[in-house]
Formats: C-alpha cells, structure tokens, sequence
C-alpha cells in the first residue's frame, strides 16, 4: 500500500532498481580481483582464490612432498582449496549480502546465501 494512496512512481522504482543492479555489479567486480588465502597442514599448502571462487595459486611446502605418500599431499591440496573456498564464500557474504537484503532479502539467485 502506498501512503496517501497514490500511485508508485515507475521511474523511481526502476531508477533504484538500476542502482541496486550497478552496486551489485561493482561489488562481484571488486570479489573478482580481491584474494584469499586458505592452508592446511599448519600452513604447508597454501591455496589462493578470488573472492568469486577462482583458483589462483597454490603453493606446497617442500616438507608436505612425501613420494610414497601422494595421498596425505592430495588432503591437503583439497583441504585448503575447501578452505580458501570457504573464505571466499565468507566475503562474498560480506560483500553481496547486503545488497541481497536490498533486493528483497530473500537472496539472488545463483549466489550461496
């Protein structure tokens, strides 16, 4: 119900909606080019992803390589991309989440929240 009981204005919803798209737009641009790091094995993988999720370093401790154990190496190679993941996940909460509540709250589509 509008207050007053006049009419939505058309143009301000659909300039506000054009802002939220924008700041939406700027804020997965800013995900895309920000890192962060995920470890395991007390620091010796480390794995670095943007805060969209995309893979972009990883880095073993020579200490981690073990020829007759490739499994353990293989934990923990998972082990900190699942972390960096989880990372990543964490900022885009922090980054998106707020423009999803402006959206309604119920989330946007495609996004983990």
């Amino acid at each position: 119900m509008i207050p007053g009981g006049g009419q939505p204005n058309m143009q301000q919803l659909l300039q506000q909606a054009q802002k939220m798209q924008q700041d939406l737009a700027k804020a997965q641009e800013e995900l895309a080019r920000t890192e962060v790091e995920g470890q395991s094995g007390g620091g010796l993988v480390r794995a670095t992803v943007t805060g969209s999720g995309e893979l972009r370093a990883l880095k073993i401790d020579p200490k981690a390589v073990d020829p007759e154990d490739t499994e353990t190496l293989a934990d923990l190679v998972v082990a900190a991309v699942q972390a960096a993941n989880e990372n990543a996940q964490t900022l885009q909460q922090q980054k998106l989440g707020p423009l999803a509540q402006g959206l309604g709250g119920g989330g946007i589509p495609g996004l983990p929240f």
